[in-house]
Formats: structure tokens, C-alpha cells, sequence
């Protein structure tokens, strides 16, 4: 019964906390090592949990893989809400939209190859996962056009495609801000544009 407790949790509680166990397992097998390192019993023994758990959460394979990329999906979506909110500025939503999707790559970058790599490489997701590849620049269009509406932003669903070409009036394309944002995020890590860290200048003599 869901209502009874044992060392006061309930069983949907404990239930609950199993599933986030295999779920953070399958993100880092598959933002860390890819798809192919995915498997019902290596994600069980990662998440030191028995696979009459794992099936007590999900159907199979193909299910966590599209759970672990929805629940990505999720945490970029509020990212992004977080991110426009309060910002009557079409440009500043735009460029603030870009920012944070950029930087929560950087600060995980598992996410970055759930979101962007996986759809392309797992079978589970060739359907499912591709409709969000998209939708980054479809948000980033919305956001434009939108002003200062505050209705969060939305990253999955269908209609994905470009923004508008041209965008708000006098607002610098969203690419330039996307290439802008990366470059802040290199820098704040300390990485050149070559992918490693700067070195000093030898002493001369």
C-alpha cells in the first residue's frame, strides 16, 4: 500500500528515489561513455540497485534512455525560464536564452552530449529525441517575437526549424550570440580556443 512507511519513508517515496538512482546512473553511462555503454545491467550495477528495481521503473533499455533524455530535456526547458524571466527585452531574452543553454552545457558536460549527441547515436531516441534538436533555435525565435510575455519557453514538442531570419529589429542574429556565450564560457573555465588551458610565457634567459 502506498500509504505505509518503513524507517519513515513511504513506499512511493523509496520507489521514487530508486528510479532518480537509475536515471542519474543511465545519464552518466550515457553522457559520459555513449550509447553503447548503456545496458539494463550495467546501469543497475551503477546504480547498485537489483534489476527487479530497475523494471520496476522502467519497461526496458529504450525506456530509461528516453527518460534520462527527457529529464535533461526538463532541467534545459526550466534553465532557459529561468533565464528570460522578468525581461521585457526581446533582444536580452534572446541573447539570456542562449547564455544559459550554453552554460549549462559547460557546467555538465553530459547534458551537452544527451541533448545534442544521443538522438543522433541511440536508436531510442532516433525518433523521439530528434524533434529537440531544433527547437533550441525555435526557442530563441519565440523569445524574439514574443517580448515581454511570460509564459516560460519551451524547448520540446514539434514545429521545430530556424527562427525568423531577421529577428527583432536591430537584435544581432542568435548564432553570433551562441558563438559569444561559448567563447564567455571558455574563458571563464580558462580554456583557449584550442580546447587547453593557457600557459605561461617562459622567462626569457
Amino acid at each position: 500500500m502506498p500509504g505505509r512507511t518503513w524507517a519513515g519513508t513511504t513506499l512511493d517515496d523509496r520507489k521514487a528515489q530508486r528510479r532518480a538512482q537509475l536515471l542519474a546512473a543511465g545519464l552518466d553511462l550515457l553522457g559520459a561513455h555513449g550509447s553503447a555503454a548503456v545496458s539494463v545491467r550495467a546501469v543497475c550495477r551503477s546504480a547498485k540497485l537489483t534489476e527487479r528495481y530497475f523494471y520496476e521503473s522502467f519497461a526496458d533499455r529504450e525506456s530509461l534512455v528516453a527518460a534520462v533524455y527527457e529529464d535533461v530535456g526538463d532541467q534545459a526547458r526550466q534553465a532557459l525560464a529561468n533565464a528570460v524571466s522578468g525581461e521585457a527585452d526581446p533582444s536580452r531574452r534572446a541573447e539570456r536564452a542562449v547564455t544559459a543553454f550554453v552554460e549549462l552545457v559547460l557546467d555538465d558536460p553530459r547534458k551537452g552530449r544527451v541533448l545534442l549527441l544521443a538522438p543522433l547515436t541511440d536508436p531510442a531516441l532516433t525518433s523521439r529525441g530528434l524533434h529537440l534538436l531544433p527547437a533550441f533555435t525555435t526557442l530563441v525565435g519565440e523569445q524574439l517575437s514574443r517580448g515581454g510575455a511570460n509564459r516560460p519557453p519551451h524547448v520540446g514538442g514539434g514545429g521545430g526549424g530556424a527562427p525568423p531570419g531577421g529577428g527583432a529589429r536591430g537584435a544581432p542574429p542568435p548564432r553570433s550570440w551562441c558563438r559569444r556565450a561559448h567563447r564567455r564560457g571558455r574563458l571563464r573555465s580558462g580554456r583557449t580556443s584550442a580546447g587547453r588551458r593557457p600557459q605561461r610565457a617562459r622567462r626569457a634567459g
